[in-house]
């Protein structure tokens, strides 16, 4: 009767202990499941079976529309452009159209550029793209029709379907048939396997090895303030802090010094927050600080309306409706989302010098 008596007392003694467990956990209380809502939400997605797909149509006059007023700054009218991305069309034919395979990805190919249409394998690559994240400065815009008008008016430029054509949730697998690159994706299988061997053989280092490391990879100077100041990017939790990227970059760190802590500036208290409208509005991501990106640095916009009496007014506008011909010819795509206030704070910010 001994080992029946010592299990009791055991289980009473760890039921005893859950409750002061449960009470040491900090976190027990926080959060809560997802609701049904948040999940459709987050689950956009289509995959190459069209599973995700939303019901909808659009036609490729549709797409031309919506494609020249919200596409065409970055890809050209006809999605030629290779000034600030890569080429959406071009590069293939009627023959690759009927065997699935682009002749000119094959090896030794003279043709000088990849482009969209010749890479891509499955027309729901790019229905998801363009619905998830174009246009660029604002995405998750576009209606459901407009996506689908997007990507025939994409499909007619390739030759894929014609002029008149109107695409749909009821005939996208039919398309999928006529995608140039359709053939084209290659199956490796070492990667499915889980219990498979690498495909990279290295030997790790035992004895003798280097006490040293030398880093081959880092950010040129020229890049380093490209997004803005790291430094005021952080969240305010966590042992990870930017570096100040307005400040050339240290050349070493004492031996045994740890870096010394930052502290974030606090945003002003009055106006709205310069900063987090050009991340918000993904400004950041044409323009840098203090060099040019895709458009010019900040501070050369400064430079150039120094002590023009309308300087804040005229950016304001332009930044709203958009432009080209002054720093170049790639254009500025239109910002129709900011609100007049919103435009006018960047406006003054820029007028002030851009600091």
């Amino acid at each position: 009767m001994i080992r029946p008596v010592l299990a009791a007392i055991a289980l009473v003694a760890s039921s005893a202990g859950l409750p002061a467990f449960a009470q040491a956990q900090p976190w027990h209380e926080l959060g809560r499941p997802a609701t049904q809502a948040e999940i459709k939400a987050w689950d956009i997605d289509v995959r190459p079976d069209f599973k995700g797909l939303p019901a909808g149509a659009g036609s490729v006059s549709l797409g031309e529309r919506v494609w020249e007023s919200q596409c065409a700054s970055c890809h050209g009218v006809f999605g030629e452009s290779n000034e600030v991305f890569t080429p959406i069309v071009g590069g293939t034919t009627k023959a690759d159209i009927a065997r699935g395979r682009v002749k000119n990805l094959e090896e030794g190919s003279t043709f000088p550029q990849k482009t969209t249409m010749m890479k891509v394998a499955t027309v729901s690559t790019l229905w998801d793209y363009i619905n998830r994240a174009m246009p660029w400065n604002a995405p998750k815009s576009l209606k459901t029709d407009e996506v689908y008008g997007v990507v025939a008016y994409i499909l007619n430029l390739a030759e894929v379907v014609p002029a008149d054509f109107t695409l749909s949730d009821k005939n996208i697998a039919e398309v999928q048939q006529r995608m140039p690159n359709r053939n084209g994706m290659v199956f490796y299988e070492p990667l499915w396997k889980v219990n498979g061997q690498g495909d990279v053989k290295n030997v790790a280092c035992m004895k003798d090895c280097p006490t040293e490391a030398t880093v081959r990879s880092f950010l040129p100077d020229f890049a380093r303030d490209a997004h803005g100041n790291i430094l005021e990017q952080n969240r305010g939790i966590g042992p990870v802090r930017g570096a100040d990227t307005t400040k050339p970059p240290p050349a070493s760190l004492p031996k045994g010094a740890a870096a010394a802590p930052v502290v974030v500036a606090a945003a002003a208290a009055t106006g709205p927050d310069v900063k987090g409208l050009l991340s918000k509005n993904s400004c950041t991501a044409c323009h840098g600080m203090t060099s040019k990106l895709v458009g010019p640095g900040f501070n050369e916009i400064a430079a150039r309306y120094k002590g023009r009496a309308d300087a804040q007014t005229y950016l304001a506008g332009k930044i709203q409706s958009g432009g080209s011909g002054v720093f170049g010819s790639v254009p500025m795509p239109a910002q129709p989302q900011l609100s007049d206030t919103d435009a006018q704070a960047l406006a003054r910010w820029i007028a002030a010098g851009a600091r």
